[in-house]
């Protein structure tokens, strides 16, 4: 008896398995379409999608409990060209209606324009077509997703022209977007109007295209749930809005390399939970405000018109502070004196181009992080032989100073360097660094400059 139930029991188990394996066959078909399509796969990321196959056991896809495809990933990376595929994006994809998730990022070699008939994926929720990279322009009838999209990442594709200004006219439809992500693109002309009913939205990414004029004010209505405000790398003008410092929820801003100018709002004391502050390469001027931040991370003011005079209390004052940047501040002090929270943890500091005096030594002997320290352009004075070279440091200008002393041989690990124009003697180490590095200095010798003698 025992042995019959143990038989059925195997029976029903191989029968259940039986039911769930393979596709549903318009989940295949749309599948193996979109894979015909493809016409390069170096890396093999569709080598499992075969027919009779369950495509729910690919890593490049996920099912519902039913067995319909609900995801799919094909995912490249950037730094392995092998794991780009070549091809389009077959419209046979619109067969598998429980989609959830088309998850399509460093691809690099896919062409084509938007795909239109993704309208029709009425379970569609998540769409990244990131670095695919596409052309051409938005569609004008984009808002045809409805309220049903919880995030459009676009980002790295070649889409030209400017967002359609019809889009306007359908934002009531896109209540639910979360993430929109239009960056490093080639989009023109103004930003529109169009986030009054975007009210949910907490990423908007459209740094890295060519947008012009101000920052729109219907970005105002993203105040109460915005995380992340990028609009770095395009052509904006006027001043920054003071709506901004209303955004209460605001982890990142990053408004650098645009053409805006006068004071940053006062209203930015209010940002206290900001983390991550980027308004460098712009014609800002004073005053700055005194930000009232309960910790920041990352701080850059470089290149502007400011007169901080020295780095800021509010910055220095952060225990989680690891990359502050503030080149042509117009900071005037003794960094002998400088005493910030900790240093521990620093990866960046950029001091170039104000008038400083000193010595970093001590700041320096107490990272452990530092990857790149530049302050070219100051009036520095210590002894080189006293700095420690960290391991993990990258990049370090302490070009056209007053430093003395010789050249350690740790500097031969760097990536980048220059030391040139100080008052640096001696020997050389060997490195493959140019003469331009050494160029400028009281007695310098050896390879790449005049030999020792």
């Amino acid at each position: 008896m025992k042995t019959l139930i143990l038989f059925f029991s195997i029976l029903t188990l191989q029968l259940l398995r039986a039911t769930s394996d393979g596709c549903h066959p318009d989940d295949e078909k749309g599948l193996m379409s979109f894979k015909a399509g493809i016409t390069h796969d170096p890396s093999g990321m569709l080598s499992l999608w075969k027919p009779g196959t369950d495509c729910c056991q690919w890593r490049t896809t996920t099912c519902l409990a039913s067995g319909r495809v609900n995801s799919i990933w094909l995912t490249g990376s950037p730094d392995q060209p092998n794991s780009y595929l070549a091809g389009t994006i077959s419209p046979s994809l619109a067969k598998l209606e429980f989609l959830n998730g088309l998850y399509m990022m460093n691809l690099r070699n896919i062409t084509g324009g938007f795909p239109t008939w993704l309208y029709g994926m009425h379970n569609l929720m998540y769409l990244y077509l990131q670095n695919v990279p596409l052309t051409g322009r938005l569609p004008r009838d984009i808002g045809r997703f409805g309220g049903r999209l919880n995030a459009l990442n676009l980002a790295g594709n070649r889409f030209t022209g400017a967002i359609p200004s019809s889009i306007s006219n359908l934002t009531s439809l896109l209540t639910n977007l979360e993430t929109l992500d239009l960056q490093n693109n080639q989009l023109a002309r103004s930003i529109p109007e169009i986030f009054s009913s975007l009210t949910r939205l907490r990423y908007l990414r459209l740094s890295g295209n060519n947008f012009t004029g101000k920052i729109p004010n219907s970005i105002s209505s993203l105040s109460p749930n915005l995380e992340y405000l990028e609009l770095a790398r395009n052509s904006l003008t006027s001043q920054i809005p003071s709506f901004l410092g209303s955004f209460h929820s605001l982890d990142t801003m990053n408004l650098a390399w645009n053409n805006l100018t006068g004071p940053v709002p006062k209203s930015f004391k209010n940002l206290t939970k900001i983390f991550n502050l980027d308004l460098s390469h712009n014609s800002l001027v004073d005053p700055f405000p005194v930000m009232n931040v309960m910790g920041i991370e990352t701080l850059d003011l470089s290149y502007n018109k400011f007169h901080l005079g020295r780095i800021p209390d509010w910055a220095s004052s952060s225990p989680i502070l690891y990359s502050l940047k503030l080149a042509k501040c117009g900071i005037k002090m003794n960094l002998t004196n400088w005493r910030p929270q900790q240093t521990y943890f620093y990866d960046y500091l950029d001091l170039s181009e104000n008038e400083i005096w000193g010595s970093p030594v001590w700041l320096l002997n107490q990272t452990d992080y530092l990857v790149g320290f530049w302050a070219s352009g100051n009036k520095l004075s210590f002894d080189l032989r006293q700095m420690r070279i960290v391991g993990t440091m990258k990049d370090l200008d302490l070009s056209r100073n007053s430093i003395y002393g010789g050249v350690p041989s740790s500097v031969a690990g760097l990536r980048n360097l220059n030391v040139s124009w100080n008052h640096l003697c001696g020997r050389l180490p060997p490195t493959k660094f140019p003469a331009s590095s050494f160029e400028g200095n009281k007695c310098l010798c050896g390879s790449p400059l005049q030999p020792c003698k």
